[in-house]
């Protein structure tokens, strides 16, 4: 009953079968992994932004780099903002708007700086015009910030090229930007939640990172995976079985074809009608 399995358009789908359920299985693990790193990064973001602001040298150092488990951690920093070796960066969009932010050395002393991204301004009327940017505070400046770590073109999707203007960047990258700066920088940069004195005018404020979900819709997509496993196998089996009932209801209808040919006598005519020839 059951060799028709052995079919070639048979074997056919049990390879498809076979092929798909792992399939799935890796689908289902990679998504439940996702969901972890995100609830993890969720939980380590949101940590971070409620725990007290600490001295931004306690978690950075010249010529260092930020850890990703200090990412978005409150710190302070007080020095004097160098308005000379100011940078633009180029092509980031707040406000539903593409425009610069505003990049502004802070020379915390000992020879040494931090990055502090002041805000963003909106882009001029043309690619070419300059944008207005409003001054830093003069003198000794209080701050206090989000600290980040430095960019690169993996983790900010951003292409780096050089010809730009003179005084603008397309990465927030410490290194390269140390490069041309008489003093040495703090690894990462600062964005800015509030400084003392305030500026008469500033850039508008980088919002808070959105914590996010978690990965919940990286879970149901997970789940959803592992559910279609079952429905492969349910459908798989569901087709077996109607081939099967099909092919014994032909061997039934044929089993029941040489009795009724029988009663119908051996010239193929119908029991009755031979027996009124014959009267």
């Amino acid at each position: 009953m059951y060799r028709f399995l052995l079919t070639p358009r048979w074997i056919a789908l049990h390879v498809v079968v076979l092929l798909v359920i792992p399939a799935f299985v890796f689908l289902g693990q990679w998504q439940f992994g996702r969901f972890e790193e995100r609830s993890a990064s969720s939980d380590r973001i949101s940590a971070n932004l409620e725990a007290p602001p600490v001295s931004v040298t306690s978690l950075t150092r010249a010529g260092g780099a930020v850890s990703e488990r200090d990412k978005y951690r409150t710190v302070t920093a007080t020095g004097a903002f160098d308005a000379a070796h100011e940078l633009l960066v180029r092509r980031r969009v707040q406000n539903s708007a593409v425009g610069f932010y505003v990049l502004t050395p802070l020379n915390v002393g000992n020879g040494e700086a931090v990055l502090v991204n002041r805000g963003w301004v909106k882009a001029g009327a043309t690619a070419d015009a300059l944008p207005e940017v409003p001054a830093p505070p003069t003198g000794q400046v209080a701050v206090t910030g989000r600290i980040r770590p430095s960019e690169t073109e993996e983790s900010s999707g951003l292409r780096d090229r050089g010809g730009l203007p003179r005084g603008q960047v397309l990465l927030i990258n410490t290194e390269a930007i140390g490069k041309g700066l008489p003093y040495r920088l703090l690894g990462g940069y600062v964005d800015l939640i509030e400084q003392s004195p305030e500026a008469a005018a500033a850039p508008d404020p980088v919002p808070a990172p959105e914590v996010g979900e978690g990965g919940g819709l990286n879970l149901a997509y997970g789940v959803q995976w592992w559910l279609f496993i079952g429905i492969a196998i349910g459908g798989w089996l569901l087709l077996i079985r109607r081939e099967a009932a099909d092919l014994q209801a032909e061997a039934a209808k044929r089993d029941e074809q040489p009795e009724q040919d029988e009663r119908d006598g051996r010239d193929g005519r119908p029991e009755a009608e031979t027996e009124a020839t014959t009267a």
